[in-house]
């Protein structure tokens, strides 16, 4: 091989990535540590975007609607279009909280009463059984807490009533600084869909300036593709998320079980979490019902599982895998290993993200085809 320019840095490049590898695998803290600290300083960016990004999906919707043939009020298209979206979520959310906590606390109230009642029954059938069986309550007696050590253990708890307060003011640090960065993100999402166009065509022009041309375009192909398919994929978790509400509220209807709006809305919430989320609605809504009827709590788990089945099989991987071009095998597939590796954002990402990697390779696996002039029937 011929030590030319181009060899030159091929080698020089493949050289020093292995020693950065080779260093970075022996300071793993150190890196782990850098890698924390440019995550932390990029985060309310990181927010801002995907802010953005969910957003833009019905404020575009609402925006082609908006006087799409006139041209004097193209100005007041896009603010009046995010306004409108602005104002859809909020009324999303505020009918969510205006509907279920209500319901909880009717919930929380009917359970302490029941239970005021259960400890007064008991008490008095404890009262008879004592009556019946004296050595029971010499028995209780002796079992009952030695005041002394209640204090030691109450003096011991004000010895670290210093920790619990470090706790608190680092618990309340967080918070601040959760929503901080959360105002910061929605102020950086406002400034990017407002000027969407003008930084799409300022990120074109970097990629075409530091990359060849076929290169660039195959780049922006790949990221126009990207954003296609995670725009498709949160459509249709939203709208399996509404299905699913919807057939449980008309299931619980039916069957005239209790809290049908209040657990439909929960299973219909935590749904958005791909495949699982439902599962913590169910337990949630299971409690409820159980405290008023554990018989009627049994039939919404039988429900559930009928339900979860028929969501699971048809509805998911049809709505969701349609929606992203990704066949109901590989949506599992991609939620099982999502899951593993990142918890819930893993399962939210891995499936947009398969998807565009099976189109990707799809893509290659026909051009090789045609290279090779193999024609295999469908």
């Amino acid at each position: 091989m011929q030590l030319d320019k181009k060899n030159v840095t091929v080698i020089s490049t493949l050289v020093f990535t292995a020693i950065f590898f080779a260093w970075a695998l022996q300071n793993l803290t150190a890196v782990g540590n850098f890698m924390g600290a440019v995550l932390g300083i990029l985060a309310p960016f990181l927010v801002g975007g995907a802010i953005a990004f969910i957003i833009n999906i019905p404020m575009r919707a609402i925006e082609r609607r908006l006087w799409p043939g006139s041209t004097k009020l193209a100005k007041l298209r896009r603010p009046l279009a995010y306004v409108i979206t602005l104002l859809l979520v909020l009324l999303v959310l505020s009918v969510v909280i205006s509907v279920v906590i209500p319901q909880l606390i009717i919930a929380l109230t009917t359970a302490s009463q029941q239970a005021y009642q259960a400890v007064y029954s008991h008490s008095a059938q404890l009262d008879w059984l004592f009556s019946l069986y004296p050595q029971l309550r010499e028995l209780t007696d002796e079992l009952h807490l030695n005041m002394a050590e209640l204090s030691e253990k109450f003096a011991a708890l004000l010895r670290n009533a210093g920790d619990l307060l470090q706790s608190s003011f680092h618990i309340a640090g967080s918070l601040i600084s959760g929503i901080a960065t959360f105002f910061i993100g929605f102020v950086f999402s406002v400034y990017l869909l407002l000027r969407k166009e003008t930084l799409a065509r300022q990120g074109k022009q970097v990629i075409f300036a530091l990359l060849p041309r076929p290169k660039a375009e195959s780049t922006l192909a790949v990221l126009r593709l990207s954003a296609d398919t995670f725009a498709n994929f949160i459509t249709g978790q939203c709208l399996e998320a509404c299905i699913l509400g919807l057939m449980f509220f008309a299931a619980m209807l039916l069957l005239r079980l209790p809290y049908a709006l209040l657990t439909s809305m929960l299973i219909g919430v935590t749904a958005l979490i791909p495949v699982f989320g439902a599962f913590i609605g169910c337990v949630v809504g299971a409690l409820l019902i159980a405290l008023v009827d554990p018989v009627q709590a049994l039939i919404f788990l039988v429900l559930f599982l009928v339900l979860q089945q028929v969501e699971g099989n048809l509805i998911y991987p049809h709505v969701v895998g349609g929606s992203v071009g990704l066949p109901s095998i590989w949506v599992l597939a991609a939620i099982t290993v999502g899951g593993s590796l990142f918890g819930v954002l893993g399962m939210l990402v891995f499936i947009p993200l398969c998807s565009v990697l099976y189109t990707l390779f799809t893509a290659y696996v026909k051009r090789r085809l045609h290279e090779k002039n193999i024609d295999i029937p469908q």
